[in-house]
């Protein structure tokens, strides 16, 4: 019985990888009708998997994690719609309600235990927003501000991952990583790296898979078909 319930699942994790696989391959020949084509549809299925694989009543973390995913699918797609600074704000502005959302959802698992006990993660991931905004601002203009504003909240989220899971936890300093390269490739000259946009959405498409499962992980309890008690958070 549990086969048949999973095989949806199951399903729906195939479809995402082969759109991730054709997505990055398109990255990497610099097929760009393919690459957004296939990028409006990652967060979708991703979500899906997230959905298929919880029950109802879905936990707090669950759904809010779903409406981080849907705020993600935004900042991929909307910008298509515009050029220049106007479609760079749309991106920002969509995936800085993604990190807002994010940091409410991970927000209730964070404690000062949890901050001690993954001290060494959190200096790393502050050290890094500094050095980023320090990188950027330069270049930034009158860019700057949105650019600050969104930093610090996808250093928070980062922070706040770590005491989730430790998945959860990778995810979220890989989602810094990749939004990293995105305002170094915006505002920084001197960041040139070959095939720049394939490890944006290499590292970008991993972070947020590992966000989703360690949100499943730390939802043990809720998944679909699961009689495991709930894994307590903060095990990073």
């Amino acid at each position: 019985m549990r086969a048949q319930q999973n095989m949806p699942i199951r399903l729906v994790w195939w479809v995402f990888g082969a759109l991730a696989l054709v997505h990055l391959a398109a990255q990497l020949v610099g097929a760009d009708a393919a690459a957004d084509v296939t990028q409006w549809f990652l967060m979708p299925v991703l979500a899906s998997v997230l959905w298929l694989s919880t029950a109802a009543p879905r936990s707090r973390l669950v759904v809010l994690t779903l409406v981080a995913l849907g705020f993600s699918w935004l900042g991929d797609s909307a910008p298509d719609l515009a050029d220049g600074d106007t479609a760079f704000l749309l991106m920002v502005g969509f995936f800085l309600l993604a990190q807002i959302t994010y940091i409410v959802a991970f927000a209730p698992y964070t404690t000062p235990t949890v901050l001690r006990r993954n001290r060494g993660v959190v200096v790393a991931y502050v050290a890094a927003v500094v050095l980023l905004v320090a990188a950027c601002a330069p270049g930034a203009g009158v860019l700057l501000v949105p650019a600050l504003v969104y930093g610090a909240a996808l250093g928070v989220m980062a922070v706040l991952s770590a005491g989730v899971i430790r998945t959860a936890a990778i995810g979220g300093g890989l989602f810094l990583v990749s939004d990293g390269m995105i305002a170094l490739g915006a505002f920084a000259d001197w960041f040139t790296p070959p095939v720049e946009g394939f490890w944006v959405m290499a590292t970008y498409i991993a972070a947020q898979v590992l966000i989703v499962l360690g949100v499943l992980a730390a939802d043990g309890g809720h998944q679909r078909g699961a009689s495991a008690p709930q894994v307590r958070a903060g095990n990073g």
